[in-house]
């Protein structure tokens, strides 16, 4: 279809301005949308990369990597700091590809369209002076016609009546006469110069200056449709990458196996390594003089299994302080890979060790050969340093393949015994302390069997600790609940871990200190903020706290 502004809009010079001006206020409104969505991508991608780190784990735990939904989880972290990557990149290229490249070109379009109206103004300008000159001759034209012809009737009366005056009307007459002539002379140059430059207004100069701004309009629809393509084709080309991302995802999703979890790593994480009780052996309470004895035997019993029953590793009181170096706070199933896993991790670095130290006696080795590289007696002070941690790698990777060796004879031993035990874990443990003291007893650091009197030693303390631990009093009575207000980590000693909105057993008030006394199922005790929590005493507690 062919359209031609020039021809078909040749009189539409202010609605064409208002048109184009109109046009431009939208170009310069779809670059600031640009810009804007450009800025929330921006933004997106900021709070997505903040929620991401906010959630990976600060440190690397160990169980985190034993479970697949943890594992799962980091991997989508992972997937989502690459999306916020991709969400960046869009950002750029929207500003970068289409916000300057507007802005740009709104400042070129506006003085162009500047120039063409000027010239469609001063062309305006000079059809309008041509037709104010033809309407000025025109009058003229008329005026001197009419004085003309009034002339010519005052000489036709004076005729009549005096030849003298007669003659000066004559002349008069003939003067205005030659004067419409001339008027009309100039009437006729004006109307022609008037319309040949009306028809060169409307044939040549308007139709040239209306198809520039023509072609200026359809250059600014064009950019206009160029910049949505590439603002289009900037968000299609991350998608296949936000797409892996996703498929990435899907994935580590699809890669948690619950069953496998529960049956395999969380047996492996918690198993202790105990046989479950035995049964409990009949007591005869219908003879007299073993009436006492079984009596207390069965109260000892039944008190001891209900004080220790909760308990994973039994008759061990929970280290709440550092780790011991040998492990010994763990059960044997877990005290032999943690030192299997402490093995394997000292190895690694026994390996890097000795891979520095080659490089740094290689390093010597050709400062020997080319003094003008390097002095080699530089390399020596780094090089012993390296010796003597090397040395210190290998002493604790024996250490703990003495303690690893000790604990697979002290298995082996107690395999042994399984099958004549039939108490509970009480005497399970007593055989696992005696078959220990006798392995400590034959086995040193070094490897070799001798005789070590600091085990049996410390054997004895922790028995007599094991025997304090059984003479623990009663646990105090609750004197009402509270329930947390905020979340609080426990992580010094005697304190107590809580969630919000967790319920507790009260068992001792703030003393004034800020700190309250709090239990948790009859099995956690611990100490945590008093602005933490909301106390409810029972009505018992606060009468005898009164009294006091």
């Amino acid at each position: 279809m062919s359209c031609n502004w020039g021809t078909e809009l040749w009189d539409q010079f202010d609605n064409l301005e208002k048109h184009t001006s109109w046009g431009i206020d939208f170009l310069e409104r779809y670059t600031k949308f640009v810009k804007e969505r450009a800025d929330i991508e921006l933004s997106y991608a900021k709070q997505i990369r903040s929620l991401s780190k906010k959630y990976h784990p600060k440190r690397s735990r160990e169980d985190e990597s034993r479970f697949t939904w943890c594992l799962a989880f980091a991997a989508t972290l992972r997937q989502l700091n690459e999306v916020a990557v991709q969400r960046e990149e869009l950002a750029d290229n929207l500003n970068t590809q289409i916000v300057c490249e507007l802005t740009r070109y709104t400042h070129e379009l506006k003085t162009e369209r500047k120039t063409h109206f000027q010239d469609g103004r001063r062309a305006q300008q000079h059809i309008e002076s041509s037709w104010k000159q033809l309407e000025s001759s025109k009058r003229r034209f008329e005026r001197d016609c009419k004085e003309a012809e009034r002339a010519q009737h005052v000489s036709d009366r004076i005729d009549l009546d005096s030849k003298t005056d007669g003659e000066k009307a004559r002349q008069t007459a003939q003067q205005k006469q030659q004067a419409a002539e001339e008027s009309r002379k100039d009437y006729v140059t004006s109307l022609n110069q008037f319309n040949q430059d009306q028809h060169q207004h409307y044939h040549t100069l308007v139709p040239v200056i209306y198809q520039r701004i023509q072609d200026m309009e359809e250059r600014r629809i064009e950019r206009i449709c160029e910049a949505m393509r590439s603002s289009a084709e900037a968000e299609r080309k991350v998608l296949p990458v936000v797409s892996r991302c996703l498929d990435a995802m899907m994935d580590a999703a699809e890669s948690i196996q619950p069953r496998m979890v529960s049956l395999l790593w969380v047996v492996e994480v918690y198993k202790s390594g105990f046989d479950p009780p035995g049964d409990v052996e009949f007591e005869d309470y219908s003879a007299t003089m073993r009436r006492s004895i079984s009596e207390s035997s069965y109260l000892d019993n039944r008190t001891e299994g209900r004080r220790h029953s909760r308990k994973l590793w039994p008759f061990i009181r929970k280290n709440k302080g550092s780790s011991p170096a040998d492990c010994s706070h763990l059960p044997p199933e877990q005290r032999r890979k943690k030192l299997q896993t402490r093995i394997n991790n000292i190895n690694q670095e026994i390996q890097r060790e000795r891979e520095q130290r080659d490089a740094l006696l290689k390093m010597r080795e050709v400062y020997e050969h080319s003094p003008q590289m390097g002095d080699a007696g530089s390399v020596e002070p780094r090089l012993e340093e390296v010796k003597q941690s090397l040395q210190r790698l290998e002493d604790e990777l024996r250490r703990n393949q003495v303690r690893t060796a000790w604990l697979l004879e002290v298995d082996s031993r107690l395999s042994d015994h399984s099958s004549r035990r039939q108490s509970g874990d009480s005497e399970h443990y007593s055989t696992y302390l005696s078959l220990s003291l006798s392995t400590c007893l034959s086995l040193s650091p070094d490897g070799s069997y001798t005789e070590d009197h600091s085990a049996e030693l410390h054997f004895k303390s922790r028995s007599s600790e094991f025997d304090d631990d059984f003479d623990d009093e009663e646990p105090l009575p609750s004197i009402g609940t509270c329930k947390s207000l905020y979340p609080f980590q426990g992580q010094n000693e005697g304190t107590l871990s809580m969630v919000e909105g967790e319920l507790l057993s009260v068992v001792e008030e703030d003393k004034g200190d800020g700190w309250t006394r709090v239990r948790r199922n009859l099995e956690e005790e611990g100490y945590v903020p008093t602005s933490y929590i909301k106390v409810f005493l029972d009505s018992s507690a606060k009468g005898a706290m009164t009294y006091i």
